[in-house]
């Protein structure tokens, strides 16, 4: 069951969603609330690596280099570019709801692309979401810290799960502060060395 605005507010003065800072009215949509963007992004350094070996023990974070623009000013989504960033708010989640990160109409018709995948915030969640920025147009877009990015709806669950994601051994990315890279890369290689002992 998708939860309501009358819900979500509810949910939040029960503290079975936490959103922090605590938003303001304009940021409630129907059925959803709105994040912010965050002033920190990581990309790429495409020019010093040509290419991702999943299997290879890097850690992905030293392929990226991190960008943290300041108040007021903006940061230039160029043509085709894929680019980490993080909200202002941290989520944090009950056992029992869960979280899912949807893209804003008015960002998708310039051709801004929020998430690819990593839509889905399991129940115990707790940290900031990493936003999976593209631009898909063939203009550049400027974004801005503190304008709206996101939204979250949120569903409420059969009962609560035995494992909450935070609790959940290896789990990856749980307290997130920063846009973190992808963890895969690591497991990957793992995969390889049980196969192959």
């Amino acid at each position: 069951m998708v939860l309501s605005d009358v819900d979500i507010r509810r949910y939040i003065e029960q503290g079975r969603i936490r959103i922090t800072p605590e938003p303001e009215p304009d940021q409630f949509g129907s059925c959803s609330v709105d994040f912010r963007l965050g002033s920190e992004f990581s990309l790429f350094e495409h020019s010093r690596y040509p290419y991702i070996d999943l299997k290879s023990k890097v850690c992905l974070q030293d392929l990226m280099r991190t960008v943290t623009v300041p108040p007021g000013e903006a940061f230039v989504l160029q043509p085709r570019e894929f680019v980490l960033a993080i909200t202002h708010e941290t989520l944090e989640l009950d056992r029992d709801v869960l979280g899912r990160l949807e893209g804003r109409s008015s960002l998708g018709r310039i051709g801004v692309i929020v998430h690819g995948t990593a839509g889905l915030f399991d129940p115990g969640w707790i940290g900031k979401a990493t936003l999976e920025l593209s631009n898909l147009s063939r203009v550049a877009v400027a974004l801005y810290p503190g304008m709206r990015i996101c939204s979250f709806t949120f569903e409420q669950l059969s009962s609560p799960v035995a494992v909450s994601y935070r609790d959940k051994p290896g789990n990856k990315y749980a307290g997130q502060t920063h846009p973190l890279a992808s963890r895969l890369a690591g497991e990957v290689a793992g995969q390889d060395e049980r196969k192959n002992p």
